[in-house]
């Protein structure tokens, strides 16, 4: 049903199209399919041609997304007669070189990844991730995943997590955060989302309801508590590590990224590679949304998106 994806805007997607140059018959990646609206972008460049391979970490994204592309190529799931091949897997971007040799694909054009969450991902209370909605203190993309944002807060020591929320998130009150979650949890687990918030904002001393500043005091404790029980660094410098051998000769990759912390590991990637002869650099500063889209979708306005092309020599 469009429903699925009612209200969901692919971000940067004009210049994800013409900085990627998506062709005909060429093999692309999306690494975060999703609910499939950069995917559409590189299903219709490619003019039902050549093959496209979608991953997901999360299930019931990859299912909307599934649902839409199949959609577009006017056939059936398990059934296709298009003639472009399509690809898509209940896998981590992590995972990407194991998923390609698994299908035979030795060598692929573009490589892309979206960074950011989805609508359905935070609307949904059960899943955790949102400070707005109460629910169970999950954060979990992957519902394969054994460990919650509850069990981080419950059971790490004072300092290991305040070192997870400032290094994840750059929260300067880190520490603050940290003390107020281990005396609040001696008393009592904390297990819902709402509980997390109360417990941060009397660590910062704030009403979360009535505040001057425009993030709300928990943005940055939620996201280094997701990124960790998503292992999203780890998953993100595999990502980086394997993509120069999986790229052909000519080969894009690009990655849009919403905070400085992963940002950051991007730029500072491609800056190595293309040290070592492997990368050139497309966009010199990450390309941002214009004026107009911040306005149409304000969750473009973090969006950073940076592109190098694999060079044609072979590294070493």
């Amino acid at each position: 049903m469009e429903s699925d994806t009612a209200g969901h805007i692919p971000v940067l997607s004009e210049q994800v199209r013409r900085l990627l140059e998506v062709k005909p018959g060429e093999t692309v990646v999306d690494a975060t399919v999703g609910l499939a609206g950069h995917a559409m972008l590189f299903f219709e460049a490619l003019a039902r041609e050549g093959t496209l391979v979608g991953l997901d970490a999360d299930p019931a994204n990859l299912a909307i997304g599934r649902r839409r592309l199949i959609r577009a190529a006017a056939v059936e799931d398990g059934s296709s007669q298009s003639p472009i091949r399509i690809e898509l897997v209940h896998a981590n971007f992590a995972e990407l070189e194991t998923v390609l040799s698994r299908l035979g694909i030795r060598s692929v054009d573009v490589i892309f990844a979206d960074l950011g969450m989805s609508s359905t991902q935070l609307d949904d209370a059960e899943r955790g991730f949102s400070f707005q909605r109460d629910g169970p203190l999950d954060m979990r993309m992957d519902p394969r995943l054994e460990v919650t944002a509850a069990d981080l807060v419950n059971r790490l020591g004072e300092r290991e997590l305040g070192d997870l929320i400032y290094h994840n998130s750059q929260e300067r009150a880190s520490r603050r955060i940290a003390r107020r979650i281990c005396e609040v949890r001696r008393q009592k687990r904390i297990t819902t989302t709402s509980a997390l918030v109360e417990v941060i904002a009397n660590a910062l001393r704030v009403n979360p309801v009535s505040r001057r500043s425009r993030i709300h005091p928990a943005t940055k404790t939620f996201q280094a508590l997701r990124m960790a029980v998503n292992e999203e660094t780890r998953c993100l410098g595999a990502l980086l590590d394997a993509a120069p051998r999986l790229l052909a000769p000519d080969g894009r990759i690009g990655i849009v990224a919403f905070h400085s912390v992963e940002d950051k590991a991007v730029k500072l990637n491609f800056r190595a590679r293309s040290s070592d002869g492997i990368y050139r650099i497309v966009t010199k500063r990450p390309v941002t949304a214009e004026e107009a889209e911040r306005q149409a979708n304000p969750r473009s306005r973090s969006a950073k998106l940076r592109v190098a092309t694999r060079l044609k020599e072979q590294a070493g």
